[in-house]
């Protein structure tokens, strides 16, 4: 005799992937918002004649992006832009508040969520790649995040705050170069170790 009853639903098939976590990205985005803080507040070097200081800020900052991809990365700088703005002393050399978008490196701080989102989105896009790929790939996005976001954006800053010449700003500048080109490639080689180890924080 025929069964009477209804046939159930079929249930879609197991990918094997992951649903994307709201309260992951929360705590990743959050977590890499606090390294961004320390790399910032740790002791400084005083560099150039503007005595902007030389910090770990920007390998935070690499290192957020390459991590995270470009849209985490992008909110993680954007959350600690936020907390120091609020008035916590996240900033390099214990500064916090409002004022700080008043002062000489206001520039810099417009440029970093742009720096990370460039890096990120080259991360996201070589994930799949080979290490090596990974890392020459990452590292050349932050260089280019360097040169052609931090540097000129935190050149105008420093032109429109202290009256200076975009020329003078420019050599002003100058000598974070070399260092933001380091802490790019580390924070690549960084990187390509955490995804080798835990592939599915980047995972589309």
């Amino acid at each position: 005799m025929p069964s009477t009853e209804s046939p159930s639903p079929s249930r879609p098939a197991h990918t094997g992937r992951r649903a994307p976590s709201t309260s992951t990205d929360l705590a990743l985005v959050t977590s890499f918002a606090a390294l961004i803080a320390v790399c910032a507040i740790l002791p400084a070097l005083p560099l150039g004649v503007v005595g902007v200081p030389l910090t770990l800020q920007m390998f935070g900052i690499f290192l957020a992006g390459a991590v995270l991809g470009g849209r985490r990365g992008f909110l993680a700088v954007l959350l600690y832009l936020a907390v120091g703005t609020a008035g916590l002393p996240v900033f390099s050399q214990g500064a916090g508040g409002l004022a700080v978008w008043g002062g000489a490196t206001a520039g810099y701080l417009v440029a970093f969520p742009f720096a990370a989102l460039l890096v990120g989105v080259v991360a996201s896009t070589l994930a799949r790649r080979a290490a090596g790929v990974y890392v020459v790939g990452v590292a050349v996005a932050a260089a280019v995040a360097t040169l052609a976001v931090v540097t000129p954006v935190g050149a105008l800053g420093l032109s429109l705050r202290l009256g200076l010449s975009l020329s003078e700003a420019w050599a002003a500048a100058a000598p974070f170069i070399a260092a933001d080109l380091v802490k790019g490639v580390v924070a690549a080689i960084v990187a390509g170790a955490v995804h080798r180890a835990f592939p599915q924080v980047l995972a589309r």
